[in-house]
This record gives structure tokens, sequence and C-alpha cells, in this order.
């Protein structure tokens, strides 16, 4: 009996010792693939290289605090976007890769000859490391493969939000005033004494009609750069309207345009004219001369 025991004991044994064999994790595997995707520091990264299956390419240069576009005199870039980009490949450090094969490269469009985008990081011109961002596994997902790994991640992201064309990154708040002192018009002046504004008549101007300019102009969006030819058209085109403005944070001359069926704004802190919404550019020519200096309705 006992014997029959001690047989079994070591067949258990010799399956235990055939099961560990089996599933026992792999210690000799490729260790690109328990990495992180991106081992560089976030802060460290000064440029940014953004290029797109159809061989269009961006710089995206940092400085100071901000992102600025060399290939559009150096306008600044939306902050926000080029932080989402680096959020998206720097997040999940800790993340395992969901695949690693030459075959997974092709599949998911993560290869270096097949990619939906590229993306190049550099610290003062030396480059940092090179991401291939391929097809989506689900909504808002990508995936993603550093070029000098073999493992291939899927990351929160869109390609859609890393374009490769520059205009795509401009800014569309940077013509925004938010605390004017002064402004003046062709038909009218504005100046704040205090926390209450007068009109150049030294009037009171309408409340509503004063809250609808101050907020325009809080608010102003611009909807992309002008085309070239009518970057050229408008250079020598007089303007609709004139806004000269002082606030806190210097003066600014803005310039409303319309040509076309279509609307555009210059300001004199920026070389090129841009696109702006006919919602914008209507309630900066509509504020009534009357209302606005206070000599009716107040």
């Amino acid at each position: 009996m006992n014997r029959a025991v001690t047989s079994l004991l070591l067949v258990l044994i010799i399956q235990c010792g055939l099961v560990a064999t089996v599933y026992w994790p792999n210690t000799t595997e490729d260790p690109s693939a328990t990495q992180p995707m991106l081992p560089v520091e976030r802060a460290s990264i000064s440029e940014i290289l953004v290029g797109d299956e159809f061989d269009n390419e961006t710089t995206l240069l940092k400085v100071g605090e901000r992102w600025s576009l060399p290939e559009l005199e150096n306008l600044p870039a939306d902050t926000d976007m080029v932080e989402r980009l680096l959020d998206a490949i720097t997040a999940d450090r800790d993340s395992w890769p969901v695949a690693d094969s030459v075959a997974a490269r092709q599949r998911f469009r993560v290869a270096s000859y097949h990619y939906r985008r590229r993306i190049s990081l550099l610290q003062d011109k030396d480059l940092l490391a090179t991401l291939y961002l391929g097809t989506s596994p689900g909504y808002r997902k990508i995936y993603a493969r550093n070029e000098a790994q073999s493992a291939i991640y899927s990351i929160v992201f869109s390609a859609h939000d890393a374009p490769g064309n520059s205009g795509a990154w401009l800014d569309r708040k940077l013509l925004q005033i938010r605390a004017p002192l002064s402004i003046t018009a062709d038909t009218y002046s504005l100046r704040r004494e205090g926390e209450s504004w007068r009109s150049g008549l030294g009037n009171v101007p309408d409340e509503r009609e004063l809250q609808a300019l101050l907020s325009t102009l809080r608010s102003l969006q611009i909807d992309g750069l002008a085309s070239e030819d009518a970057q050229r058209d408008l250079a020598s085109a007089e303007a609709d309207l004139v806004l000269n403005i002082s606030s806190l944070a210097g003066d600014v001359t803005l310039e409303l345009f319309h040509q076309g069926g279509k609307y555009f704004i210059h300001s004199n802190e920026y070389p090129l004219f841009f696109k702006l919404g006919a919602y914008d550019y209507d309630r900066l020519l509509s504020i009534d001369f009357s209302l606005i200096s206070g000599e009716s309705g107040g």
C-alpha cells in the first residue's frame, strides 16, 4: 500500500514538473517587449516633427513654455494639441505590448515604410526617438511603435489629432484680447476707468452693446490661414474695420476684411492674414455707434 502511494506521489511530482516547464514565464524574451514605449523624459523634448502617410511634414518648436510653427513665421501652435500628443505617447509607461512581430508592423501600419503618422522627437536638434502611429483598434485608440523597438502598443489617441500640415496646428485663440483698457474704431472710442467704461464723448456706453463687443474680443477665434492668393490680395486691400486696442498685454491693431464671400482678419502682431468666421465678423462690424457711444439707450 505504501509502495503504491509512493508511486502515485512520484507521478504527481513529475506531472507538476512538466506543467511548470511548459507554462513557466520565458525569462529570455525580447527586452524591448517589457520596457516603456518611450524611455525619454518629456521635459527633454524641444522639437517635434510630425509626418503623415502623404509625405507631408511639419515642425513644432518649443520656445520657453510655448510651442511655435517655424514654417509659418513662428506663429504660436495650439498648446493643448501638443500636450495631448505628448500625453498619449508618454502615458502608460508600464503597459504591455499587444504584438511584436514583423507581420504585425505591416498589419497595424507601424512599420518604417508603412504608417499613418511618424513622430520624431528631438532635443536641441539631436534625435531622441521616432514613433510610428498606425491603424485604430477601437474608438480613440491607435497602434504605436518606437522605431528602436519591436514591441507594438495600443495608446489612447487619434491620428487626426496629429496632422502633418502646419496650418492645422495653429492656435485658433491667438488673437483673443481678454482685458482691454481702451478700444478705438473709425466711428467710436472707449476707455476703461476703474471698473466702468466711458465713451470718447464722456458718456456711459449701452451695457448690452459694450458686453457684445468685449465678449467678441475675448472669444475671438480664427479659422486658419488665408490662402496664398488671398494673402497677396489682402495686403493691398482696404480694411472694412480697424480696431486699435490697448490692454495689459500691450497695443494691438486688428483689421477686418471680406472678399468673395469670405472673411479675414489681420493683427499687427503677426505677418499673415487669417480666416475669420462670419459670426465674429458680423458682431464686430454691427456695433451700433449711438449705443456704444452712450448717445441713446443709456
